[in-house]
């Protein structure tokens, strides 16, 4: 089935052929795999890509990925086709469990990591890092951010938000630590140093070797295995679980279990699973 999508009068055509190269480019660069019936995303988000190139179709342009010389495009492209919807407090009987379970019982050690694995633009990583500034008086806790997309760890280290995005946010947490903006950013909201500096994000492709980020008390790998195959779950799962020291969690979406991936972890809370203590 040829799909079309139309812009400013210009018809371009996205070939079966097409979409299955990206398709297959994408899952081997970051194991997501689109599903029959993304085309229209595929187009959405790249047709700008093709007019900023002066191309006339997918193929010309996907002949560039990857090659020498296009590394920035390369990047571009991959950023656009994984950038995923995120909010500040998604979810939020996870960090109810995070604040009633897991911080009372880390909280007599000497420091407590907690990793959100494909934090995006950072509301995942800076709601953990609010959660857990209300129960340390000292700086005895750190929150490490990663995703694939160099665009959205840019936005995540910024701090900077829309007002919009702090409706999720409870007034008390909004005032204690966000920053109201002035004059030109009178419509954002900046995270408080006393945030940002606990924060620390980076690169980091989940499906390829990870760089040596340590060991961590508490995982948040949510809303990504959904777009993977059984295999690459069970890979994935097996990478993050290394990480996570005996006793910690690892905290998935309401949307996603870890049934059938043959792990030793062990459900304890609704999404939430458990390492064993040695």
């Amino acid at each position: 089935m040829k799909v079309e999508v139309v812009r400013k009068g210009v018809g371009v055509n996205l070939e079966p052929k097409e979409f299955e190269w990206i398709s297959r480019f994408l899952y081997e660069r970051t194991g997501i795999s689109l599903s029959d019936g993304k085309q229209a995303l595929v187009m959405g988000r790249l047709d700008k890509r093709l007019r900023a190139n002066g191309l006339q179709s997918y193929s010309d342009y996907f002949a560039l990925l990857g090659r020498p010389g296009y590394e920035a495009e390369t990047t571009v492209a991959i950023d656009l086709l994984t950038t995923n919807e995120t909010y500040f407090f998604r979810e939020p009987k996870h960090f109810t469990f995070l604040e009633k379970n897991i911080i009372p019982q880390f909280a007599s050690q000497r420091q407590i990591r907690v990793w959100s694995a494909a934090s995006s633009s950072g509301e995942e990583a800076y709601t953990i890092a609010m959660t857990l500034a209300e129960h340390f008086p000292t700086k005895n806790w750190e929150v490490v951010g990663t995703d694939i997309s160099t665009r959205v760890v840019e936005k995540a280290q910024r701090g900077l938000y829309p007002m919009l995005e702090a409706e999720k946010i409870p007034m008390s947490l909004l005032k204690k630590y966000c920053l109201k903006g002035k004059d030109e950013f009178e419509d954002f909201f900046l995270m408080d140093p006393a945030i940002k500096n606990q924060v620390h994000f980076s690169i980091a492709n989940l499906v390829e070797p990870l760089p040596d980020l340590g060991m961590f008390e508490v995982i948040f790998l949510r809303n990504v295995m959904i777009y993977f195959d059984i295999q690459t779950k069970k890979n994935l799962v097996q990478r993050l679980y290394e990480r996570l020291r005996p006793g910690g969690y690892f905290i998935v979406s309401h949307s996603e279990t870890l049934n059938g991936l043959d792990t030793s972890l062990k459900l304890v809370a609704p999404a939430v699973y458990q390492k064993n203590s040695y």
